[in-house]
């Protein structure tokens, strides 16, 4: 029960990594606001599966790249449970081209989502951690923000940009007991991966170290620690969750 009595939002949760970390949260005892852009429907099963087993968790309706949807999202989750302890700025999109053939709404759609959204919600509950003089903050990255990658301009510059948002945050915030750490996952099997053909999948696996996919479970797993108090002395860090993908 590494999170008891600590209150996380985790953007974009209804299903892969962000459903993992929800789930993982509610196990170790948080109390958990995750957010969802259009499925009710999916939000409200993921709402009761982690309530089922007496968890304490509530779907949001939320834009993560709209800073007004930010800034009403932390009023209401603070008038539901008190305070917030824990921000994972998970939301995420893909909208792959090379870049001759991108456009300039796929290129401001992904960045809003992926990288705008971590200014929104860091922003808007800033106010919140100041005053309890403390709070971790986790973006999910991905080895492409490291890296980068052909075909995927606007996701590796998103993600990239959350590298250097993420340090910014720790040096701006540390004097406050505030802490702001990304994680950078590599190829992680999802319902997105299960669409790809199993000689692409099995190619993947191939060239990762430790010769496997992760999983959300995965990333999940360091996010409990990210969030807790075991990991109180680290701020401003990126770790890869990548089985080795990247090694330098």
């Amino acid at each position: 029960m590494l999170l008891e009595g600590k209150v996380a939002i985790i953007t974009g949760a209804s299903r892969g990594i962000g459903k993992a970390i929800a789930t993982h949260f509610v196990q170790h005892g948080a109390k958990v606001a995750f957010t969802y852009h259009s499925s009710a429907e999916k939000a409200a099963a993921l709402e009761q599966e982690l309530t089922a087993g007496g968890g304490v968790a509530k779907g949001f309706k939320s834009d993560a790249s709209k800073v007004a949807e930010a800034e009403q999202l932390v009023a209401e989750v603070v008038k539901e449970f008190g305070t917030i302890d824990i921000v994972v700025n998970n939301a995420g999109i893909t909208d792959d081209t090379l870049l001759m053939r991108m456009t300039e709404e796929q290129w401001d759609r992904v960045i809003d989502v992926n990288l705008k959204s971590c200014f929104a919600l860091t922003k808007a509950v800033l106010r919140t951690f100041l005053k309890a003089r403390s709070g971790s903050i986790i973006n999910v990255s991905s080895v492409v923000g490291v890296q980068g990658n052909a075909g995927q301009a606007n996701y590796a510059a998103s993600k990239a940009g959350i590298l250097g948002f993420t340090k910014s945050v720790a040096l701006e915030l540390g004097s406050r007991n505030i802490r702001c750490n990304a994680i950078a996952p590599g190829f992680i099997e999802t319902e997105m991966t299960a669409q790809l053909d199993e000689a692409t999948v099995q190619g993947w696996r191939d060239a990762i170290p430790l010769k496997r996919g992760g999983t959300p479970d995965d990333v999940a797993n360091l996010c409990v620690f990210l969030g807790s108090d075991m990991s109180a002395y680290i701020t401003g860090q990126t770790l890869n969750v990548d089985g080795g993908m990247i090694t330098a």
